[in-house]
């Protein structure tokens, strides 16, 4: 925002004026011009109460109105008047407040918008209701955020996870020709006997024959009610990313009351979004019934729960077939949320449960994401957040 006085004081009550609306009984008395008066307009038609009226009488109203023409506006003024990062947040909170949603339906309502991961989740949330006019620009914004979040994510996770899977492929009674020299000097430089100038390797190490093959198998298993969208996003855009390494065989699991694998579709994580459907129930026992039957190499495969725990299926049963995957050698992770939106709503009985069994329920970032992955590959402790 710009100032239009350069008057402390003056700039104080022009912040607090925005901010309180107008009403007169906001106590400012101050009288907003040009730009300001402009800013104050794009935030009254989103956030002014329509049912209350000021001691003055006087009532403030909210609404952007019922026609595509003037919410393209509003939308191209906060484009205008704010950041990008606050422009989404008013997108969301008129999707939410003012039931925009089915004017997305609208292609040029699409083409005005601000993508970002949010608006995806309410795209694929309509896309069954979607005309077919609208549905090749639907995928463009989605290509768009999908692409955006492949960029940022893409070299991290790769080198993260790369790094893991040379680690854990060393062996520790190689043949000559197979022997890392460079680590095994490192790791014997304690050996070092100054009489003779030489370093007595007690420990060899070795690149391992399996670096040439798939080492890991990971199943991303991915509750798709709607409280999860964002985390579907992530969860497609990761998947696509590591079924993209050579070394790692990804499955990718999506679910509600119904199991649907995905994994033929990973080389194209738009289609993968498009292939889900958001909201409905869950029944997180099928899904993972489902997964525990794809599994050949137990000691070798990762299992990544990405849900609420709002379980509608068969609790029991869903917390047998953990322990026996466990058991069997399998590496289990439990995400109640992979996004940046901070602490979900999940049910803590049966997160608390699983923790009981070894897998530890939290939140996690995209950022962390690799850490996590790397971790459960490596076979050691999980970086859970504090907050979890």
């Amino acid at each position: 925002m710009t100032s239009e006085t350069t008057d402390p004081a003056q700039e104080r009550l022009r912040r607090w004026r925005l901010v309180l609306g107008g009403d007169a009984a906001d106590g400012t008395g101050c009288t907003l011009s040009g730009q300001d008066a402009a800013m104050d307009g794009a935030l009254t038609a989103l956030y002014g109460r329509k049912d209350s009226k000021s001691q003055g009488g006087r009532e403030r109203s909210a609404g952007l109105g019922a026609s595509a023409p003037s919410v393209a506006r509003w939308l191209g003024d906060i484009r205008t008047y704010f950041p990008s990062s606050v422009v989404q947040v008013m997108q969301r909170d008129a999707i939410d407040r003012l039931g925009l949603a089915t004017l997305l339906l609208e292609p040029e309502m699409l083409e005005a918008v601000e993508a970002d991961v949010h608006l995806v989740g309410t795209l694929l949330s309509l896309n069954k209701a979607m005309p077919e006019t609208t549905k090749e620009t639907a995928r463009a914004v989605v290509r768009k955020v999908v692409e955006d979040l492949e960029k940022r994510l893409a070299t991290r996770t790769r080198a993260t996870l790369t790094g893991a899977l040379d680690r854990s492929a060393r062996i520790n009674r190689p043949r000559h020709h197979d022997i890392d020299w460079n680590r095994t000097i490192a790791a014997n430089l304690k050996h070092y006997l100054p009489a003779y100038r030489t370093i007595v390797p007690e420990r060899l190490i070795g690149f391992g024959r399996a670096a040439q093959s798939t080492k890991k198998e990971v199943i991303l298993c991915i509750d798709q009610s709607g409280s999860m969208a964002a985390s579907v996003v992530y969860a497609s855009v990761f998947g696509a990313v590591l079924a993209s390494m050579r070394t790692i065989s990804t499955r990718l699991v999506v679910f509600d009351t119904a199991v649907v694998d995905l994994t033929d579709q990973l080389d194209d994580p738009v289609d993968v979004l498009f292939g889900t459907q958001l909201g409905g129930g869950t029944d997180i026992n099928r899904a993972l019934a489902y997964c525990q039957s794809q599994i050949t190499r137990p000691a070798e495969t990762v299992v990544v729960l990405i849900s609420d725990l709002y379980e509608g299926g068969i609790r029991n049963e869903m917390l047998k077939r953990v322990s026996a995957m466990k058991a069997s050698g399998v590496q289990f992770v439990t995400l109640l949320a992979l996004s940046d939106e901070g602490a979900p709503a999940y049910d803590r009985e049966h997160a608390a449960a699983l923790a009981a069994l070894g897998t530890p329920a939290f939140a996690c970032t995209p950022d962390l994401f690799p850490e996590v992955m790397a971790a459960a590959i490596e076979k050691r402790p999980l970086p859970i957040p504090d907050a979890a």
